[in-house]
C-alpha cells in the first residue's frame, strides 16, 4: 500500500508536509518523496527509504524546500510524487493505486505514438506515471482524473498539485480512504488531505470530512473546497484497513481502528473459552484484538514479547521471503521469564504465508511455552488481493490456506477455494486443522466473516471482502453469512 499527505496554504507549509507524510510511514517502506510549489515554481525530492526512516532521509530537504502548497508520499515501490509538464500545465502527482490492466493501458497510449514511459528497476512502468498520462488525455484536470478513474482496473486514490491548488480524488469504489482537515491561522484557513486521519490532529488540523467513492474536490489557497464530482453510492472499502493496515489512532467511514479491533477480539472470545494462563497480542496490530479478547473472556492480558520498532521495517514489504522472515524474527523480542511453562493464547491480525507465524511458534516453544493457541482476527486468506498491495505474493500458492486446499483436493482454482470459505462447513474445519498442525500450534481459530464485518459495524455492502471470498460485488460474502449475495465476479 502507500499513503500521502497534501497541504494547501498561503504561507510556507513544508513543516506540515514533512511531519504529515511521516505519519504515513506504516504504509510503505521503500520509496518516499515530497513536492512543493511556491513563488519559484515546483521543487521535489524522491529518496530510497528501504534502509532508513523517512525522517532521517528528508530532514535536510525539509530545511531546504519551501512552498505554500505541497504533497508528500510514502510509497510501496515506485518513485513519486512525480512533477509533470503537459498541455494542462505543470503538476505534481501522488497516488495510492493498483493497476491490474497496465499492459492494456500502456498499449492504448502507445497506439497514439506520441508518448513514452520510464522503466523502473523491475522492468515495469511506474503506475503513478501511467496515471499522469491518463490524466493528460483530458481537456482539464477534472476530466483527466475522471478518465483515469474509469480506465483503471484495480484502485486509484490520488492528489494532483497545480499552481492554482490541489485536486484530491478518492478511488471510484472508495477502496482506500481520503480525509480532509483544516486549521485557522493568521494567514487564513489551511487545508490538508491525508490517507490516514491520525496524521491530522497533532499538526493542529480538525477533520471535517471524508471524501466518498469517486469524489473529486479542488482545494484553493485560502481554504475553499469545491466539489467537482460528487461521491458515488457504491462503496467497497478495504476491510483490512481496520484489521491490519490502519494505524490504531485512525478512523475510516467514521469507525475507529482500535475500537474495531477491540470489538473483533470480543467476538473472537465469544466463540471460544480456551483454558490458558493469559492472552497476548502480536504487536502492533494484534494488540487491540488481544485486549478485546481478554476483556470479554475474563482472562488476564500479558505482554511476553515486545516489538523493536526504531529500525525495522514492516516485514511483508521486503522483496524476498528470506528477508521478510529475518525482519519478522529480529523485531520481535521475547521476555523469557513470562513464557516458561505457560499456556499462551495470542491474537494476530492474519496468516498469509505462515512462515513468520511458524518461526514465532518455534521461538516461543524454545523459551519453554507449554501450549500455544492462535486466534486470528480475520478469516483464512483464500485469494490474493486485486485492489491493494496487501502482499507482493506472486501466486495463490504462497497463501498457506491455498496450499493446504491443494493438498486436500489436488486442485488450485478459485471455485474450489470458495468451497472452503464457509466457517460452518466440514471442509473449512479440516483446512484449519491442517494449518494448525503445519504451524505446530496447540489450537487455531480464525475470526468468522460475519463477526469480522460486525466488528466494523458499517453496512456490509460497503466493505470489500475479496481476499476471503473471491467475490467482488455489492456484498459478495461466503455461504453461511447472513449478508451473502450472488457472486458478481466476472
Amino acid at each position: 500500500m502507500s499513503g500521502f499527505f497534501g497541504v494547501v496554504s498561503k504561507k510556507n507549509c513544508i513543516t506540515d508536509i514533512f511531519y504529515g507524510t511521516d505519519y504515513h510511514s506504516h504504509l510503505g517502506t521503500r520509496r518516499a518523496g515530497i513536492a512543493v510549489h511556491g513563488p519559484l515554481g515546483f521543487a521535489s525530492r524522491i529518496r530510497d527509504i528501504s534502509n532508513s526512516q523517512f525522517r532521517s532521509k528528508f530532514m535536510s530537504d525539509a530545511a531546504e524546500l519551501s512552498g505554500n502548497m505541497g504533497v508528500g508520499v510514502i510509497s510501496d515501490y515506485e518513485d513519486q510524487p512525480l512533477v509533470i509538464s503537459s498541455h494542462l500545465g505543470q503538476f505534481a502527482i501522488a497516488t495510492v493505486s493498483v493497476i491490474r490492466n497496465t499492459e492494456a493501458l500502456v498499449k492504448s497510449v502507445f497506439d497514439n505514438r506520441r508518448t513514452h514511459f520510464s522503466i523502473m528497476g523491475d522492468g515495469e512502468v511506474n503506475p503513478t506515471e501511467l496515471i499522469a498520462t491518463l490524466i493528460n488525455n483530458g481537456d482539464s484536470f477534472e476530466q483527466g482524473i475522471r478518465i483515469a478513474q474509469e480506465s483503471i482496473d484495480g484502485s486509484c486514490t490520488l492528489l494532483v498539485l497545480t499552481p492554482q491548488g490541489l485536486y484530491a480524488a478518492r478511488d471510484r469504489y472508495g477502496r482506500t480512504p481520503l480525509v480532509l482537515g483544516s486549521k485557522k491561522t493568521e494567514d487564513g484557513t489551511v487545508v490538508a488531505a491525508a490517507s490516514e486521519s491520525c496524521a491530522l490532529p497533532n499538526l493542529g488540523y480538525e477533520i471535517f470530512r471524508e471524501l466518498g467513492p469517486g469524489e473529486i474536490v479542488f482545494i484553493a489557497p485560502g481554504g475553499e473546497v469545491t466539489t467537482l464530482r460528487p461521491a458515488d453510492a457504491d462503496c467497497r472499502v478495504c476491510t483490512f484497513l481496520w484489521i491490519y493496515y490502519g494505524f490504531p489512532a485512525s478512523a475510516y467511514e467514521g469507525v475507529g481502528v482500535e475500537e474495531s479491533r477491540y470489538a473483533s477480539g470480543r467476538l473472537l472470545a465469544g466463540h471460544d473459552r480456551a483454558d490458558v494462563d493469559f492472552v497476548t497480542g502480536v504487536p502492533d496490530s494484534g494488540t487491540g484484538h488481544a485486549l478485546g479478547y481478554a476483556h470479554a473472556s475474563g482472562l488476564p492480558y500479558c505482554r511476553p514479547f515486545v516489538k523493536y520498532t526504531p529500525t525495522w521495517a514492516r516485514s511483508f514489504m521486503p522483496p524476498t521471503q528470506s528477508l521478510r522472515d529475518r525482519i519478522a524474527h529480529m523485531k520481535l523480542i521475547p521476555i523469557p521469564s513470562l513464557l516458561k511453562g505457560k499456556r499462551v493464547l495470542f491474537c494476530d491480525d492474519s496468516i498469509v504465508r505462515g512462515t513468520q507465524l511458524r518461526d514465532t511458534a518455534r521461538i516461543l516453544y524454545s523459551y519453554g511455552v507449554k501450549e500455544l493457541h492462535a486466534r486470528i482476527a480475520c478469516p483464512p486468506l483464500l485469494f490474493g488481493c486485486k485492489f491493494l498491495n496487501f502482499s507482493r505474493s506472486r501466486g495463490t500458492l504462497e497463501l498457506i490456506a491455498r496450499r493446504v486446499i491443494l493438498e486436500m483436493t489436488g486442485r488450485d482454482d478459485d471455485e474450489t477455494a470458495r468451497s472452503f470459505a464457509n466457517p460452518d462447513s466440514p471442509e473449512y474445519a479440516e483446512m484449519v486443522r491442517r494449518i494448525c498442525k503445519e504451524l505446530n500450534l496447540t489450537s487455531l481459530a480464525y475470526q468468522r466473516i460475519d463477526d469480522c464485518l460486525a466488528s466494523i459495524g458499517i453496512p456490509p455492502e460497503r466493505l470489500c471482502t475479496y481476499c476471503w471470498t473471491g467475490k467482488d460485488g455489492p456484498c459478495g460474502h461466503c455461504a453461511g453469512c447472513p449478508h451473502a449475495a450472488p457472486d458478481t465476479t466476472p
